[in-house]
């Protein structure tokens, strides 16, 4: 399906989100980086975790999506893949904070900050996804590409854990997960915060990051059916 045919109406829904993305990955990047050090994920080396670093990502394809759809121009495909490996990578952002370390923090965790970068931000883009997806060729063959920026990620924050570099005062891992100095360690388990080992965690991570994958496409495919029968019927 060519991009050509999307509608006005799915055009300037796509654009408002797209707009939601970028201001609101702005806003909170800014916030969290001129936040106090001592806080949570804050400070001048905000920009070590993955959160920061998924919704600078999500906000530039965004952008560059939104000029080309601003300009009528055609989008190459690759512009596709790329929107789907971020959004994964923006859906696990949210999904880690909301699910996973969001409980550890309590009441510290509803800030502004983190309901832009790992609510509004992910939600708008899982939605804009969708939206403008259906023009792309995005297929099962792609899901692998998905844990590329985790991947990345996770050996950035393990040359960072050996080489001492504090992503917090006193701290050299960015999440508990990755703490490869935990009680649980690499591949063990205790009875307290991380309850296993980072190696665990990785896998598990990984399972869930591929998982999710998979339903995006089998949601996208769908939604791309209907819409040929739409066009179709249209013709």
């Amino acid at each position: 399906m060519e991009i050509s045919m999307i509608s006005t109406k799915r055009k300037l829904l796509s654009l408002i989100l797209k707009v939601v993305i970028v201001v609101s990955a702005a806003v909170g990047v800014y916030l969290s980086a001129t936040d106090s050090f001592f806080a949570f994920m804050s400070g001048s080396k905000v920009f070590m975790y993955f959160t920061i670093q998924s919704n600078i990502a999500i906000a530039i394809v965004c952008a560059v999506g939104a000029v080309l759809l601003l300009r009528n121009k055609p989008v190459a495909n690759g512009w596709f893949v790329l929107k789907f490996v971020f959004t994964i990578a923006i859906t696990l952002t949210g999904a880690v904070f909301c699910f996973m370390l969001a409980p550890t923090l309590g009441d510290k965790a509803w800030n502004l900050r983190n309901l832009l970068t790992h609510v509004a931000v992910p939600i708008a883009s899982v939605i804009d996804f969708f939206v403008t997806g259906v023009f792309g060729d995005i297929q099962k063959k792609h899901i692998p590409y998905t844990i590329l920026p985790p991947l990345a990620y996770v050996i950035y924050a393990t040359v960072a854990f050996i080489a001492g570099w504090e992503f917090s005062p006193g701290r050299n891992y960015p999440y508990f997960f990755l703490n490869w100095n935990s009680p649980a360690g690499a591949f063990g388990f205790c009875g307290e915060l991380p309850f296993m080992g980072c190696v665990w965690w990785i896998i598990l991570l990984t399972l869930l990051i591929l998982a999710v994958g998979l339903i995006y496409v089998l949601i996208l495919n769908r939604i791309k059916r209907e819409s040929n029968g739409i066009y179709q019927k249209q013709s």
